[in-house]
C-alpha cells in the first residue's frame, strides 16, 4: 500500500492513537512542521525528519510508506527490569505471557529479541530510568564468550538482574561486573546464571509500546 508521506503519517497517528505533539516531542521535529504536514494536502518533509518519524513508530521509512505501524509490525515482549547499582529481581521471563510489548526496531529479529526496562538513575547519563535495553539469549544458561568486555543484561545466582560490563573473574566460573557509571563500584567474583549482550538501547521517548 504505497502512499505519500503525508498519507502514511495520518494513517500512523490514527492507527496508534498518537498525537502530533507527542511525535514532535519524541523526535525533535518541529510541531508546527508536523501540524502543517497533517493539515495541508500535498505537504511533505525532508528525508532526515522522515527517518525520525518512521523510527518513532518502530518501522523503517520504506515500511512506513507501506502503512506498517505497530498495529501491523512485529512486536517484542518487555520481560522484566534491570538496574546497575540497585538490586532488582528479574521478572519471570514468560515471553508469551508478557503484559507489555513494544514494536520491534528495523533490523532486529522479533522472534529472538526481548527487552528489559531500566530502573533507577545509577546508569545516568548513558541509560535513563524507563529506557529499554534489547537483547537476545542464544543459550538458556551460561555466559557466552562474546559477552566478555561488553555491556550486558545478566542475572546472578540470587535472581537479581543487572546491566554491567562483564569481565572474567579471578576464580573459575566467576565474573567481575563493572558499572556503566564509574561512581558505582565494581562487583567482584559474581556467579551468573546467564548474560546477553545489549543489542540496542532505546530511549523511552522513541519506544512505541503496543
Amino acid at each position: 500500500m504505497t502512499s505519500t508521506f503525508r498519507e502514511a503519517f495520518l494513517r500512523a497517528i490514527e492507527t496508534t492513537g498518537t498525537s502530533v505533539r507527542r511525535v514532535a516531542e519524541a523526535t525533535g521535529v518541529s510541531y508546527d512542521q508536523l501540524k502543517k504536514l497533517a493539515q495541508r494536502p500535498g505537504s511533505t518533509t525532508n528525508v532526515d525528519d522522515a527517518r525520525k518519524i518512521a523510527s518513532f513508530f518502530g518501522v523503517s521509512p520504506d515500511d512506513f510508506f507501506e502503512g506498517k505501524t505497530p498495529a501491523t509490525a512485529p512486536t517484542i515482549p518487555i520481560v522484566g527490569q534491570v538496574g546497575a547499582g540497585a538490586r532488582v529481581p528479574v521478572f519471570d521471563l514468560d515471553i508469551e505471557g508478557a503484559a507489555h510489548r513494544v514494536s520491534c526496531p528495523p533490523g532486529l529479529n522479533a522472534d529472538s529479541v526481548v527487552a528489559v526496562e531500566v530502573v533507577g538513575d545509577s546508569m545516568e547519563p548513558v541509560y535513563s530510568a524507563g529506557n529499554l535495553l534489547l537483547y537476545a539469549r542464544h543459550t538458556h544458561d551460561g555466559v557466552p564468550s562474546e559477552a566478555l568486555g561488553r555491556r550486558c543484561v545478566c542475572e546472578d545466582e540470587e535472581g537479581m538482574g543487572w546491566v554491567k560490563i562483564i569481565r572474567a573473574g579471578r576464580d573459575p566460573d566467576t565474573f567481575d561486573l563493572h558499572s556503566i557509571n564509574d561512581s558505582v563500584p565494581p562487583m567482584y567474583g559474581v556467579r551468573l546464571r546467564w548474560a546477553a549482550r545489549v543489542l540496542l538501547h532505546w530511549p523511552s521517548t522513541l519506544a512505541q509500546r503496543a
